[in-house]
């Protein structure tokens, strides 16, 4: 049974997640995490913008939170953010960090998803949407090889298609989706 949904995304991405997090259903079970790259020393309003569009509560993740079922949580900017070692929810919790960025950005995907492949193992599942850059592939590989399930955006529907390819490239991952199978497999995994 899966616990926890980690989704990145970068440049393209933004239209991408709103139309999955408006599809989730306000009984959704799992625990859903975002990193989305935003430009440093830039305030981020993206909890706002999409808790208008989600039936699930949104939230910027902070340090030591705990980590609640149907909710959704968005990395801080110029924070990484990584779970803390606990197996169960709600008692995981989130650790933000200020180590050096990893390929140039900070929040860094492959850091969330590590540091949650490390936790939950094979009841995760990793979504990599657009974006320029090639973050994400190395922890989308690691979640694969603890045994989570990995979708990826089909380059060919990506505005910027560098991070979903360079995922397929690195990792042998599950699905390689439009967005609206995503979806689809997302609430069915949910519903078993």
């Amino acid at each position: 049974m899966y616990k926890m949904l980690v989704i990145g995304l970068s440049a393209g991405g933004m239209s991408l997640i709103r139309q999955l997090l408006a599809a989730l259903p306000r009984d959704y079970s799992l625990a859903v995490v975002i990193v989305a790259h935003i430009p440093q020393g830039h305030d981020s309003y993206l909890a706002e913008v999409l808790d208008t569009v989600s039936a699930l509560p949104v939230t910027m993740a902070k340090d030591k939170e705990t980590i609640v079922a149907g909710h959704v949580y968005v990395a801080p900017p110029d924070y990484h953010l990584l779970i803390e070692q606990n197996k169960h929810l709600p008692l995981s919790s989130f650790a933000l960090s200020q180590d050096e960025p990893v390929k140039s950005v900070r929040p860094s995907i492959d850091v969330l998803f590590a540091s949650a492949a490390e936790v939950f193992e094979s009841s995760l599942i990793a979504v990599i949407l657009s974006g320029a850059n090639s973050d994400g592939a190395e922890g989308i590989a690691y979640i694969k090889q603890l045994g989570g399930l990995c979708m990826v955006l089909n380059p060919l529907d990506a505005e910027f298609s560098t991070m979903p390819s360079a995922a397929i490239a690195r990792a042998n991952v599950d699905y390689i989706a439009g967005i609206d199978d995503i979806i689809s497999l997302l609430i069915s995994v949910d519903e078993t």
